[in-house]
């Protein structure tokens, strides 16, 4: 595989990973509303609390302060390098591209973004996550029985 076709899959790898980033801050905030009303107790994971409020944080503080996301800003570096001028590279990059990338003011974008995040900060009261045990690492609730002679 040439240098080429290698930085075009670099740039299609990263994009990839960008939209697994958006669809488990999007669908993590659903799944956390829908476990709630189903009784869901895996949705109180505090790693998978930390982790959902972590990544929409950094996108509402990026949007706020006109940051570029880090890993558009390594896309088009590898796309640069690959010789692509545009997102018209392979057909995976061109349909994850149209899903992640839209026109809009920048305004809206820091203010979904700012919306989204305090959504997920309420649903910290809402439902709450379990507490962090010492030194542990997450644990699985494990009930134990006695054993009799």
């Amino acid at each position: 595989m040439n240098a080429v076709v290698g930085y075009a899959v670099a740039a299609d790898v990263v994009l990839a990973l960008h939209v697994s980033v958006v669809v488990f801050v999007v669908l993590g905030l659903l799944l956390v509303l829908l476990g709630w009303a189903m009784g869901w107790q895996w949705i109180r994971n505090p790693w998978f609390r930390l982790t959902h409020l972590a990544c929409i944080a950094v996108v509402a503080v990026q949007s706020w302060f006109g940051i570029v996301c880090p890993l558009t800003t390594l896309e088009m570096y590898f796309r640069r390098l690959a010789g692509e001028a545009t997102y018209s590279g392979s057909f995976i990059g061109h349909w994850l591209n149209s899903l992640l990338y839209y026109q809009a003011p920048w305004w809206i974008f820091m203010l979904v973004y700012t919306l989204f995040g305090s959504l997920v900060v309420a649903t910290w009261i809402w439902v709450r996550p379990n507490a962090f045990r010492g030194g542990d690492a997450p644990a699985i609730a494990v009930q134990q029985t006695e054993l009799s002679d």
